[in-house]
């Protein structure tokens, strides 16, 4: 008996869907907010494609290069605000270190750390509605000094800036100020009472009035939904933003989101695909939570990211560097070096 050789099924037209994005994405069109959803509501069985789609379009302006970054938690707890998210805040119960600014030593040794485990940025990160002036000036005195000695970019997050603090920063060396948006404007006052949206977005622009880069981005899993997310994926795109950390919530205990677990690695994957797509040239950084969520499969995030934090959070533990370095190195990938890094 002649078995009848069965055709292959022509590519679905959602799965070439994907393909169609990133050949518009490259030709310099922009995904509207609707086709963005699409992306984070798309089936488990189109995952590779909607990653393969977003490859390309990171492939096409960081080819296979992976940057890093170091946090320091320069000032922990002691914060006034009530960020639902942070083990920081007022309203945390979490058992954190608390401390007031870090001396001049620590975060030099902070900064030889991050040179040794080829960090491309150092990232000081102080716990606060905004920065008091003994913090400005401890910034100010600290990030020259670093800057002579390491071949490093320097980040600060201080919370809220006034236009003032960030000509100071800008003036003093720093290269980029990060303040996340966090979620999309909608959802905003469901996760934080104290200030607004718009005091965040008013940071940012005093950070770019200033002449540095701003670096911003959001937390998935807060119980937002695709929409909040693709709104502030938007947001970022239209402000300007240079760098996007990407975050999975961590639901620490003592928190208000205590115990709140919604992500699968899919919905992270899907989720740093549709910032690659929507944000095509922008660093995309897969940030906090990662372990957590991703676990197997980070690997596959940097198919759409092209950054990580190396080492510890700022109250959590990450995974150990030298498991970051072997990741980067399987897949065929490259960290970028310091002097390239000058030229980002």
């Amino acid at each position: 008996m002649t078995r009848t050789a069965t055709a292959t099924p022509p590519l679905s037209p959602t799965t070439s869907r994907w393909h169609e994005f990133a050949d518009r994405v490259l030709a310099g069109e922009t995904l509207s907010a609707a086709e963005a959803e699409s992306i984070l509501t798309s089936p488990d069985t189109e995952l590779l494609s909607v990653l393969d789609a977003a490859y390309r379009v990171r492939h096409h302006h960081f080819g296979n290069k992976v940057q890093l970054y170091l946090l320091m938690n320069a000032k922990s707890g002691l914060c006034p605000e009530d960020c639902h998210y942070c083990s920081q805040s007022k309203v945390s119960e979490a058992e954190i270190p608390k401390y007031n600014i870090l001396s001049r030593d620590k975060l030099l040794d902070g900064a030889k750390v991050a040179a040794e485990r080829q960090a491309k940025t150092y990232c000081i990160v102080i716990s606060a509605r905004g920065p008091n002036e003994r913090e400005m000036q401890a910034v100010e005195q600290i990030v020259p000094e670093i800057k002579s000695q390491y071949d490093l970019k320097i980040c600060a997050s201080m919370g809220l800036l006034t236009t003032e603090q960030a000509d100071r920063l800008a003036a003093c060396g720093v290269d980029r100020v990060n303040h996340n948006l966090n979620t999309g404007e909608d959802y905003y006052a469901d996760i934080c009472t104290t200030h607004g949206y718009s005091d965040r977005v008013d940071t940012l622009k005093a950070v770019r009035s200033a002449g540095m880069e701003m670096c911003s981005g959001g937390i998935l899993g807060m119980g937002e939904k695709p929409s909040d997310l693709v709104q502030m994926a938007i947001e970022l795109r239209e402000l300007g933003v240079h760098s996007i950390p990407v975050n999975f919530l961590n639901a620490i205990e003592g928190t208000p989101l205590e115990g709140k677990d919604s992500l699968t690695p899919q919905r992270c994957l899907r989720a740093l695909a549709m910032f690659r797509l929507v944000c095509p040239e922008r660093e995309i950084r897969i940030a906090g939570g990662r372990e957590i969520h991703l676990r197997s499969m980070q690997p596959l995030g940097l198919y759409a990211a092209n950054s990580i934090f190396v080492g510890d959070y700022l109250t959590t533990e990450g995974q150990a560097p030298d498991a970051d370095y072997q990741m980067i190195r399987d897949l065929g990938f490259e960290i970028v070096e310091a002097a390239e890094a000058q030229r980002c």
